[in-house]
């Protein structure tokens, strides 16, 4: 094989050159493909550039072109015959290649271009203003360099519903008592008397006008998560950790019933508006429907993958519906017993919901956002316009339409219910003696009239808030903006 046996060529030795001589090499080559004089601009056409000034024109202003046209005949017909202006605006706005400009070329007439409604020229050229709606005409051999101004759209307002304005909420009242966390709330129908649940094992029901302690209920062995007040008994139902739900009839004082059936810790607890029916949702992943008389338990719906920590119910359909760690909230079908839908909007743990009193739609609170939505269906409506980031246990909303949402780092957030804007921010102060890190809030409720806010800390206190009196939308404004995805204009 003398061709493999062969010497290779000798090479042609490589300059070595530099990345910025190569550059200007590389430069130079695209100029010449697509510069013919090398560098040097083309050498200027009148007409086309009047074609490409005119066809801009078009494209740029088609829509109210003929808007500008009717105003100019409009007001400005017998004024622009007196000044004896050389401009006729039909000619200057024709499009390339119609009638009204082949007959100007043939006359070679030197018309003046018109500038569009926004547009001026530049620089100190003299111009003329013309009776149309803004037009600016040029005077012929003046520069045709032109700049925008504003624009001729009216401005459309935002789709976003305004929010409503609400006073600020402000601490009135702190009430000591409990000698643990305080996890629960829920209030009498009467609006006479609330009750709170403890990490101390105990009930404690407080007056609601003077914030005096009227009973102490023990029975539960670990701390108490849920509590709810019967409307149409004199019966109070308690959960907790204990794994134990308790039904206490309040003209005896004691324990009249107990509900077992869960395995691990109940988190949650709601009782239905027309049936006599118990809901509740624990560590092991089942929300339970039970019997309030019989004790018994009628379902046990399970789907979820992880603890069910909040639940509320509804006299239609869904009319129970839950959220979980799983971060997935579930409608439930009472009759059948199996879920009706899922939805899985947010990223991380539903840990709490509110119903509104009024309206058929409902939020639920997650670590990354708080969300809005419609029933019966559960289409997502809108998320609340600011991020409370961090782990929210609790929320409620009253008639007003003002919501509340209670942070694990202590904060305290006001939201308007119809448009999600965040109106107030508050910091709980922890009770003096107590750590900095124990600035947290795990329940918050509303009276029944709507006027009083109650929320639980875990510095073992029970804070009562109302709205500020004195303050006026003057004071207090509403420094409202819109999403920017939901402007138009």
């Amino acid at each position: 094989m003398p061709g493999a046996m062969a010497a290779p060529a000798a090479m042609e030795p490589v300059e070595p050159q530099s990345l910025k001589k190569l550059s200007l090499k590389s430069l130079k080559r695209a100029l010449d493909l697509f510069s013919p004089t090398h560098g040097h601009s083309t050498p200027p056409d009148p007409e086309s550039k009047k074609i490409r000034i005119s066809y801009k024109v078009h494209a740029e202003y088609g829509s109210v072109m003929d808007l500008s046209i009717e105003q100019a005949q409009a007001h400005g017909g017998a004024g622009a015959q007196d000044k004896g202006d050389q401009v006729s605006t039909s000619t200057a706005l024709a499009l390339p290649g119609s009638q009204d400009s082949r007959d100007s070329q043939e006359e070679g007439s030197q018309s003046a271009i018109v500038a569009a409604p926004t547009m001026q020229p530049k620089g100190p050229e003299p111009a003329i203003p013309s009776r149309s709606a803004g037009a600016v005409v040029s005077v012929p051999g003046s520069s045709e360099r032109y700049q925008s101004t504003s624009a001729l759209m009216e401005r459309i307002p935002s789709r976003w519903p305004r929010p409503t304005w609400h006073p600020p909420w402000k601490n009135y009242r702190v009430i000591s008592g409990h000698l643990g966390w305080v996890r629960s709330i829920a209030f009498d129908p009467s609006n006479t008397w609330f009750c709170t649940g403890s990490a101390d094992r105990t009930i404690k029901i407080w007056d609601v006008a003077s914030g005096k302690l009227k009973l102490t209920l023990t029975g539960h062995i670990e701390q108490i998560r849920g509590l709810a007040v019967s409307q149409r008994h004199t019966y109070l139902f308690s959960a907790g950790d204990d794994k134990q739900v308790k039904c206490w009839d309040l003209e005896q004082n004691k324990v009249i019933r107990s509900y077992h059936g869960h395995l691990s810790g109940v988190y949650c607890l709601a009782l239905h508006p027309s049936l006599d029916i118990l809901l509740t949702g624990g560590r092991d992943s089942v929300c339970r429907v039970w019997d309030i008389r019989t004790k018994a338990m009628i379902f046990a719906l399970s789907g979820h993958d992880n603890t069910v920590c909040s639940v509320f119910a509804r006299p239609t359909d869904p009319q129970v519906v839950t959220g979980s760690h799983d971060t997935t909230i579930k409608f439930w079908d009472l009759a059948a017993g199996k879920s009706m839908s899922t939805l899985t909007h947010h990223k991380k743990s539903v840990r709490a919901m509110a119903l509104h009193p009024k309206e058929q739609s409902f939020t639920s609170a997650s670590a990354d956002n708080i969300k809005k939505f419609s029933l019966p269906r559960g289409e997502f409506l809108h998320n609340m316009l600011s991020q409370q980031k961090t782990i929210i246990n609790s929320m409620a909303v009253n008639e007003d339409g003002v919501l509340a949402t209670a942070g694990d780092n202590g904060s305290l957030w006001l939201w308007d219910w119809k448009s999600g804007h965040n109106f107030q921010q508050a910091q709980t102060i922890v009770q003096p003696g107590s750590l900095d890190s124990e600035a947290c809030i795990y329940a918050l409720s509303y009276d029944l009239s709507g006027s009083r806010l109650v929320t639980c800390e875990a510095d073992k206190t029970i804070k009562m808030w109302k709205e500020d009196p004195t303050a006026t939308p003057e004071t207090h404004p509403l420094n409202f903006k819109p999403p920017k995805e939901f402007r138009r204009y």
